[in-house]
């Protein structure tokens, strides 16, 4: 069996926005529906509150098939530095176990370096579909930022 570190995903991306325009992407309801999942995802709905213990709830439709959820609880909220929560899918698929997100939100003069880690997977390919899955996201947020997203 592979050990934790292989089992984990981290993740670096520099965004063109203020650290309070990103963290508030990934915790304001209405920003998160613009851009979250992968490419032709959409997201019909989302129910957060993002403080410490409150859960979370996302329902995701694919292009095609029938939609999905994600849920999860946070587990650290400091704006606009940092955010964690766990990431369970709703129906979990047998290779699935409840994951940490880990987020840290840096300054880097225009924009925000973001550090992502999530983990510990169970078996490599669900971390690579998650790792394909991500950089999808990351790309469509960073494109929301670019066109729509109020600069703070």
């Amino acid at each position: 069996m592979p050990d934790a570190g292989v089992l984990t995903l981290k993740m670096r991306r520099v965004l063109p926005a203020t650290r309070p325009m990103v963290f508030g992407a990934f915790t304001d309801p209405d920003r998160l529906a613009h851009w979250w999942g992968p490419v032709g995802f959409t997201v019909p709905s989302v129910t957060l509150h993002a403080r410490v213990g409150a859960p979370y709830r996302i329902e995701m439709q694919p292009p095609d098939g029938d939609a999905f959820h994600l849920t999860g609880e946070f587990r650290e909220v400091d704006p606009p530095a940092r955010l964690a929560y766990t990431f369970m899918w709703e129906p979990p698929d047998p290779e699935d176990v409840e994951t940490l997100v880990e987020l840290s939100f840096g300054a880097r003069d225009e924009a925000t370096e973001v550090l992502f880690t999530q983990g510990i997977f169970k078996t490599e390919p669900r971390r690579e579909l998650h790792e394909r899955g991500w950089t999808d996201t990351f790309d469509r947020l960073e494109r929301y930022i670019r066109t729509s997203a109020p600069t703070s």
